[in-house]
């Protein structure tokens, strides 16, 4: 699982990520990330709704994705706000196929991260 100085509770923290973070989505999975001035451990939270499934889908959606970003954590900056949104394909979705989806959405994100909001592989 997630250490626990990596999991997300506060409401505020899900609400910054999300209002003043940027965005990567795909039909599978939408990450919420924001960059704070802080050393602290980077911060992950998720949010599985009710159209993803029922409580059993939703709580097994949740723990493949917790699963998943424990391997990941390591690539997030310290300080960071990383919210995890699951849109309905991911309830069906095999975990191989859900972790190269996170795969390609946090390498969209970080490396967009550096660039505001300039495209990195055109001339300038």
């Amino acid at each position: 699982m997630l250490p626990s100085a990596s999991r997300m509770r506060r409401g505020a923290d899900f609400a910054d990520a999300i209002r003043k973070g940027r965005r990567v989505g795909s039909p599978t999975l939408v990450l919420h990330f924001r960059r704070r001035d802080t050393d602290a451990p980077p911060l992950v939270g998720f949010i599985v709704g009710k159209t993803v499934g029922r409580a059993v889908v939703r709580n097994r959606v949740k723990r493949r994705l917790r699963h998943l970003m424990r391997d990941r954590l390591q690539c997030l900056p310290r300080g960071s706000l990383l919210v995890v949104r699951a849109n309905p394909p991911a309830a069906s979705m095999r975990s191989e196929r859900l972790a190269a989806e996170l795969d390609v959405a946090l390498e969209r994100l970080l490396r967009r991260r550096g660039s505001g909001r300039t495209p990195t592989d055109g001339p300038s």
